[in-house]
């Protein structure tokens, strides 16, 4: 029998349930908060200028190439994907910097440069993220995280020491140059905490940035939405825009709806892609899973100050992706997860997508994105937001050699507050909870409420975790758990 489902939200994570429970024959209605679709992912025009609020890398294409295959589609029959060459640049000083080009054969010339022997050691080393990547990516990851059973494979028996060692502690033991430590330490940032946090297996995500290579969608990230908007829609879906959820209707330990614009949805499964804790405010009290004190234990991933800024004139000496990794990066990572405050001085990230893409901004001009991680729940005012953007302006002309605030056309701003406003998230936070070892697999928050029949959550606060294309998969996990418990 064909079920009435209702979706909250229209993140990656909400979409891809959504095509693949339409796919399975149910009824299907997302309901979108906001003006537009998207979630996190969605898109800032001003003034000829377009930018990614959210998302801005594209990472493991095989699992965006698997999640359109399961529609018999492929990425390429709705956007068009370049592979940028240079991925990204590690600025350490002033003019002084480390440039990660497309292969990994041409990343060992680079990382032989900066310290002769390095070259085999890190071929050594990306052959045992690529190992790891096989087995996480290609098998482990598409597991609904109901079970510790589903971590006990033959070939994560071979890797349970991996689970108990450090990223931090395998690079440093096996790179001693600071520089390459730190490039190596990079990726797993965007699984959401330190690299002295994450367990030595998700060296997958090293293999993901050597191995696979960095992408850039034509347009933008956001075209990647509208991608799986136009799948959606052609499989029956219907997306309800400015429909903001105020309860989740619950009858006999069962969800029967929702409340959306002070209106009843009556539906027979209701699941949620927004922020898991919001949506667990939806509840009557009796109907929650996890405490309050249970959310404010977990390590959460990074919140974010954002800036949008449209320049005048194109920038010279930064890459599409430019880090900059110039002050100490424990001392940072401390105000994060250790004693949240505002960092003296913060590590940042530099987006410039105008320099491969033309429909970024406007000829002769430049759209530049910049990012520094903050710990969630942070306070968040005006003034701290123009100090920081001073900041790093200060280091960032000091550093590639160049005055650019006086072609400043405009700038935009996103925070914490934002973050809280925009999407309901827990404290503001930017990219969910960390895959740390505690906050891995069946320990993170389930997929299916233990305490209300019908009732489903997608998305970076549950498995597999933060990211893109973890939320893909985690659309996909749900779906079939729906489909189990509630067929055609």
């Amino acid at each position: 029998m064909k079920k009435k489902i209702t979706i909250i939200g229209s993140g990656f994570s909400s979409l891809a349930a959504a095509c693949y429970l339409a796919k399975s024959g149910h009824e299907v209605t997302v309901f979108e908060k906001n003006e537009t679709i998207g979630g996190r992912a969605r898109q800032l025009i001003k003034d000829g200028f377009t930018f990614d609020i959210g998302p801005t890398w594209y990472w493991m294409p095989d699992v965006f190439e698997r999640f359109f295959a399961d529609f018999n589609k492929k990425p390429s029959d709705y956007y068009q994907l370049d592979k940028l060459n240079p991925a990204y640049s590690v600025y350490y000083g002033k003019d002084d910097f480390i440039t990660i080009e497309d292969t990994l054969e041409k990343i060992c010339v680079a990382f032989e440069n900066e310290e002769p022997g390095s070259a085999k050691i890190l071929k050594k080393f990306i052959h045992k993220a690529q190992d790891n990547y096989n087995v996480a990516i290609k098998d482990l990851v598409y597991n609904p995280g109901v079970s510790p059973f589903e971590l006990v494979t033959p070939e994560t028996i071979k890797k349970v020491g991996q689970f108990f060692s450090t990223i931090k502690k395998d690079v440093r033991k096996e790179f001693k140059n600071p520089r390459l430590a730190k490039i190596l330490e990079f990726p797993v940032l965007f699984l959401g905490a330190k690299p002295s946090d994450t367990p030595s297996f998700y060296s997958f995500m090293n293999y993901a940035d050597f191995g696979l290579g960095t992408f850039h969608p034509k347009k933008g990230m956001y075209q990647v939405v509208l991608a799986m908007q136009e799948l959606a829609v052609s499989l029956g879906v219907n997306i309800i825009t400015n429909a903001a959820i105020s309860k989740i209707l619950v009858e006999n330990n069962q969800a029967t709806g929702v409340v959306v614009n002070s209106e009843t949805h009556k539906s027979d499964v209701v699941l949620s892609g927004a922020d898991y804790h919001h949506t667990e405010t939806l509840l009557p009290a009796a109907s929650k899973q996890y405490s309050e004190r249970y959310w404010s234990n977990k390590t959460f991933a990074p919140s974010s100050l954002l800036f949008y800024v449209g320049f005048n004139t194109k920038i010279k000496n930064v890459n599409h992706h430019t880090l900059f990794f110039d002050v100490d990066f424990d001392a940072h990572a401390a105000t994060i997860y250790d004693k949240a405050a505002w960092p003296e001085n913060p590590l940042f990230y530099a987006s410039f997508p105008s320099i491969t893409d033309s429909h970024a901004a406007p000829e002769g001009k430049e759209a530049g994105i910049f990012l520094i991680p903050l710990a969630p729940g942070l306070n968040d005012t005006p003034e701290l937001r123009e100090r920081y953007f001073t900041k790093i302006m200060d280091r960032f002309e000091e550093l590639t050699s160049q005055s650019v605030r006086q072609n400043v056309l405009f700038k935009e701003s996103f925070c914490v507050n934002d973050f809280v406003q925009d999407y309901n998230s827990y404290k503001g936070n930017a990219y969910g909870m960390a895959n740390t070892l505690l906050q891995t697999a069946f320990l993170r928050p389930k997929l299916k409420s233990s305490k209300v029949n019908n009732l489903y959550f997608t998305g970076q606060l549950t498995v597999p975790g933060p990211g893109v294309p973890p939320s893909l998969i985690s659309g996909k996990l749900v779906s079939e758990l729906i489909d189990k418990y509630h067929t055609v």
